[in-house]
């Protein structure tokens, strides 16, 4: 098995790969670092609508760079894990700023930008520039770790290490942007995680896991761990029954930078709370109804939300609008949100 894998996987790529992705057409350095961003922990068919949208708003580096990271945020909302979409936009700043809106072709160069591992500066320079370098991404990890039985998850940095050296040595100096693509297609679309497609894969005839009959046992689960539970009542203030109440989250955290639902913490009572808050200008609060608690799951915590609708009668937002970064969000209007809040929204629809 000392051979590379790259001669029968291009010659299966050619006639089985994937070779209308938008990210293929008119490719360069900053649609493959767009798109590899967006594909970190997303699937292609939830990926494309997304990028599509961002790359019309966004065609260059200094498009991204110049535009608010509000404005970013917005094109962003629904992708989840908003820090890359936070990422992004620093990185292009810092192409404008230092390398006068041109990508880098050096790997270290572009490895130092905020947001882009090892693996995502790899497929960079493999398919952009046709340089040889190995990447490592989920699809490739399990595609690797049954080919040579590599026990172990491959989040384990060791686990880790022993798939990098597989990836290196079978990444080929010719056709290296086409190799990138076919095992990462052999991993989304035969390699897959259940009820992989051996008898259709072109490399089972050197894949250890197919001939020892272990193929559901690499790669190795994550071990499991309880997430912690967080609650927190979500306060949906309506003015005139056409308008609701937002607040620009801080940069940091879950949904940083993006408008949601001001927060109550649980135990606390939310007239109470909004008598004390920078919201109290806004008018006297009336509390309609409390609904049933809905749960929004994160890689490291469940939060429990609990939806408080309520009214004001109030017209002047100005005073809190200064202090709360809020503002009135016309009910139905399309809006760049997280994904409760956007469900939120469809109890007054």
């Amino acid at each position: 098995m000392s051979d590379s894998i790259a001669a029968p996987l291009l010659r299966w790529y050619d006639q089985h790969g994937r070779h209308d992705l938008p990210w293929q057409k008119n490719r360069n350095a900053y649609t493959v670092w767009v798109s590899e961003i967006m594909l970190q922990q997303t699937q292609v068919a939830t990926v494309i609508p997304y990028y599509l949208k961002f790359i019309q708003q966004f065609p260059t580096v200094k498009d991204l760079a110049e535009a608010s990271v509000d404005t970013v945020l917005q094109y962003w909302a629904g992708l989840g894990y908003y820090a890359r979409g936070r990422n992004l936009h620093k990185a292009a700043q810092i192409v404008l700023q230092e390398h006068a809106a041109e990508m880098p072709v050096d790997f270290e160069a572009l490895h130092s930008l905020p947001g882009i591992g090892r693996s995502t500066a790899a497929a960079i320079m493999a398919q952009a520039y046709q340089q040889p370098y190995a990447i490592l991404d989920g699809n490739v990890k399990r595609v690797l770790s049954r080919l040579y039985c590599v026990p172990g998850w491959p989040g384990n940095k060791k686990v880790a290490d022993k798939l990098w050296v597989f990836a290196e040595q079978n990444t080929p100096i010719k056709r290296v942007d086409d190799y990138t693509q076919a095992i990462m297609d052999l991993g989304a679309t035969l390699c897959k995680r259940s009820k992989p497609h051996c008898e259709a894969c072109p490399l089972n005839h050197k894949c250890l896991a197919y001939e020892q009959n272990s193929v559901a046992d690499y790669p190795a689960k994550k071990p499991k761990k309880v997430l912690p539970v967080k609650s927190v009542q979500m306060l949906m203030v309506s003015r005139d029954g056409s308008e609701l109440l937002l607040e620009k989250r801080p940069p940091a955290g879950i949904w940083g930078g993006l408008f949601s639902f001001p927060e109550v913490p649980i135990e606390q009572d939310c007239t109470a709370w909004w008598q004390q808050s920078a919201y109290a200008a806004l008018g006297q609060l009336e509390i309609e109804h409390r609904c049933p608690q809905i749960r929004h799951s994160f890689s490291h915590y469940h939060l429990d939300i609990i939806p408080v609708m309520a009214k004001i009668a109030a017209t002047n937002v100005q005073g809190a609008t200064q202090e709360s970064a809020c503002h009135w969000h016309k009910i139905g209007e399309e809006a760049g949100l997280p994904a409760p809040v956007t469900k939120l929204m469809m109890l007054y629809t």
